[in-house]
């Protein structure tokens, strides 16, 4: 190891930043990348634009789609670095690794890299890290679908900060996240990582995730460009039947806001097909778009493998060869997780002529450009190197605790929770006494970890079961599954039942265990057909409420399920959407009432399995009507969510516009006041009503909102100042328009409990508008006097 970081020291810096430009920090970056550009081969050029995969085989279990078709075990690493290397895939999220292993590791193999090329450039490095650095041992986090649940971007921020700065400190530069999909329908798998199905929620809360992470030096990669969870019946990778319409006015602006206003610096494209053209190939999508109107000057990555499929599932390519070159001419950048496409078949269609060097040149400069801001070029650069890292310190851990609790939502409530502090429980349910259920398919111990039977889960994860005794030490608890999370064995029901029968209450735990491809009953490769509880989870629901003892459901899921046939029976609902390592005493928090429940949901809970897709951002159509037998009315809508405490509305007279300009601002506030005997919080939502457009448009849909935080007797004033921008969609000649007219802004605990409308008339030209526009609005908070 001490020969190639010699060699890797005297390729840095035998010649003088003078006599090499691009190597001087003093310089423009855009000088420093033409400088470089100019000395290097087309083969070194190349070998910038893919990635090497240490670790991964193609004899286990994938971790990515097609893996294991796809992986080849046979690659030459000295070869493949011998003209440099532009990124290494998962280092720490591949196989179980400390801190201290991994970052020797990744040094070693970054100081060859360096040591072999003839520039010495090392490998971008990038990890997964939608749930916390996907690595043994690191805090694991709610997934993004309790980050919804939260409405809370400040502290999301503040969570993708931490999980930054721990990913910074061992030497990785790259994060592959937020997911800015929207919420399309929840039998796909993958619901579990979006942060809900309204696209300003998605929006705001992705962008606070971008500024948090970029904040400690991560490069954040907005995922998937753009369409993917809208494929037809949910199923992963199917095609997408999206007008242009719904790509802008819902999946786009998600990624807009992110790019603009967060500063996102990559792009990773979907692969989803929208009427019939794959994302990797669409070039007025990674292009014009992104690129033209957007204005966006970073990287554009490959989803794994998604440039070969290009090829081998959506056969717009006839060989490996025309893939790379329908990829690299759309604007994708960099080939991940290994290389394939980009590596000799992009060489072989350059040397021919087939695939012209300016496009290379376009692709390599924008991945030297990215590694010159990370000083990946400076002359200075050297691996990370430490004894100990700790990526589970106190501080982050005390982060995923909040954001669990914040995220935590009760649906539904008799008066049986809090539970009484001595009463006797019987606990029951698959998740009752299992860490599983606090984790997304995207944390180590469920996306990498369960490929390695008996290893621990690198972090303390307690149970609800655990954290019920915890939280209730004077109570009698008993406890037995019932039965699994999937599956058919029903042996343990009548268990169950007797347990429930001899106590006071029942509490009953019951939802997913997140996996891979077919491993879980939620995440990547999961999908589902109709929305009911897996296995004979509602066998044992059914017996429960059999009983005649108060049950009180918690759902620890990466979806929502149906749950009308059980409603009129249950004593109390609460949901947790996969909570992370903190996620069981937040629910037992909740349940107890040490924690006053202030999560409302990203999604709605449906009434019936069938009938989806459903979202509440439908056109009047959408909805319930005297001329469908089918109604999709949710049984618990978006932004529902009860407290312990209530909470009192009053709109400020003073404090509207009746009328607005089109290129104008409307003012709405109105006083929050905590009318209970204990702290908690209200979040107030802000939806906007269009009851007559050029074309079709959402009843209604979300346009600002606020976290109001109260002791008990205490108020604030919460004012919302809306850009007419908000108003704008796109017009029937397909341009983004504010026209006058009519509007309702609509103020509500949820998107269907209105509290307040206030009525707002925009007076003026019809007004195009397009990325610069207002696409937020302004929230003040002032405390008010009792």
């Amino acid at each position: 190891m001490s020969t190639h970081k010699d060699a890797a020291t005297a390729a840095v810096t035998d010649l003088a930043p003078g006599d090499q430009p691009w190597r001087d920090p003093a310089l423009p970056v855009e000088r420093r990348v033409d400088d470089l550009i100019r000395r290097m081969t087309p083969t070194e050029k190349i070998a910038q634009l893919y990635s090497v995969w240490p670790g991964a085989g193609s004899d286990g279990d994938d971790v990515a789609p097609y893996q294991q078709d796809m992986v080849d075990d046979g690659f030459d690493w000295q070869t493949l670095i011998a003209t440099g290397l532009g990124q290494l895939t998962r280092p720490f999220g591949t196989a179980p690794v400390t801190p201290a292993e991994g970052m020797a590791r990744l040094a070693g193999l970054q100081e060859a890299i360096v040591a072999s090329g003839r520039f010495g450039i090392p490998a971008l490095v990038h990890e997964e890290c939608l749930t916390g650095f996907t690595t043994h041992g690191a805090t694991i986090f709610p997934t993004a679908l309790a980050w919804g649940a939260a409405f809370d971007p400040d502290l999301v921020e503040q969570v993708a900060a931490a999980i930054g700065q721990g990913m910074r400190a061992v030497g990785v530069h790259q994060g592959l996240a937020p997911v800015l999909d929207v919420s399309r329908d929840a039998r796909w798998g993958r619901t579990e990582e979006t942060i809900g199905e309204d696209p300003y929620l998605v929006a705001t809360v992705g962008t606070a995730y971008v500024r948090g992470l970029q904040s400690a030096g991560i490069v954040a990669t907005l995922k998937h460009f753009a369409g993917y969870s809208a494929s037809r019946a949910g199923r992963n990778f199917g095609p997408v039947a999206m007008g242009p319409r719904e790509l802008a006015d819902v999946m786009l602006p998600p990624f807009e806001m992110a790019l603009r206003d967060g500063g996102a610096r990559s792009v990773m494209h979907s692969y989803a097909e929208i009427d019939g053209v794959p994302a990797a190939a669409d070039r007025r999508l990674l292009t014009d778009l992104l690129r033209g109107a957007w204005g966006f000057d970073g990287t554009v990555v490959a989803d794994y493998f998604g440039i070969t499929f290009l090829h081998s599932l959506h056969g717009v390519a006839g060989d490996l060869t025309a893939a790379a070159g329908l990829a690299l001419a759309a604007g994708v950048d960099v080939e991940l997780p290994i290389v394939r496409c980009y590596g000799r078949p992009l060489a072989d269609a350059v040397q021919d002529g087939t695939v012209s060097m300016t496009l290379v040149d376009r692709a390599v400069r924008r991945v030297l450009r990215q590694k010159c801001e990370l000083g990946l070029l400076d002359p200075g650069w050297t691996p990370s190197r430490a004894d100990a890292v700790d990526l589970d310190p106190p501080a982050t851990r005390d982060l995923a605790r909040q954001l669990a609790e914040q995220s935590v939502t009760l649906l539904a409530n008799d008066g049986v929770l809090p539970l009484p502090p001595a009463a006797s429980i019987a606990v029951v349910g698959p998740l009752a006494d299992d860490a599983d259920g606090m984790l997304g398919c995207y944390t180590f111990p469920r996306h990498v970890g369960l490929h390695h039977p008996g290893l621990p889960l690198g972090v303390s994860i307690p149970t609800v079961l655990d954290s019920l005794r915890a939280e209730l030490p004077k109570a009698t608890l008993t406890h037995v599954a019932g039965c699994a999370v999937d599956g058919t064995d029903t042996a343990g029901v009548a268990v169950a039942v007797a347990l429930a029968e001899q106590a006071d209450v029942c509490v009953v735990v019951l939802g997913d265990r997140a996996g891979l491809f077919g491993k879980g009953t939620s995440g990547e490769g999961c999908d589902v057909p109709e929305l009911r509880l897996p296995g004979v989870q509602e066998r044992l629901l059914g017996a429960l409420l059999d009983t005649g003892r108060p049950v009180v459901a918690v759902l620890l899921s990466g979806r929502p399920y149906a749950l009308g046939e059980w409603a009129d029976r249950l004593a109390a609902v609460v949901q947790a959407f996969f909570p992370g390592q903190e996620g069981g005493p937040a629910v037992a928090g909740v349940l107890a009432g040490r924690v006053n429940p202030s999560g409302r949901l990203p999604v709605g809970v449906p009434r019936h399995p069938g009938g989806q897709p459903a979202s509440y951002l439908a056109p009047p159509l959408g909805h319930a009507t005297e001329v469908s037998t089918v109604d999709p009315t949710p049984l618990f809508p978006f932004g529902h969510g009860l407290s312990y405490t209530s909470f009192d509305w009053a709109v400020s007279a003073d404090a509207t516009a009746p009328v607005c300009p089109t290129d104008g601002a409307a003012r709405v506030a109105l006083t929050v006041r905590n009318t209970g005997e204990r702290a908690g919080a209200e979040v107030v939502q802000l939806y906007l009503h269009d009851p007559v457009a050029q074309v079709t448009r959402p009843v209604q849909r979300l346009i600002g909102y606020a976290r109001v935080a109260l002791e008990p007797g205490a108020a604030r004033r919460v004012e919302f100042t809306v850009p007419a921008d908000l108003a704008a969609y796109t017009g029937r000649d397909g341009r983004r328009i504010v026209e006058p007219g009519d509007l309702e802004l609509r103020l509500g605990a949820s998107s269907a409990d209105i509290r307040h409308t206030v009525r707002v008339r925009l007076e003026g030209p019809e007004r195009v508008v397009g990325h610069l526009r207002k696409m937020t609005s302004e929230v003040t908070l002032a405390d008010v006097a009792v």
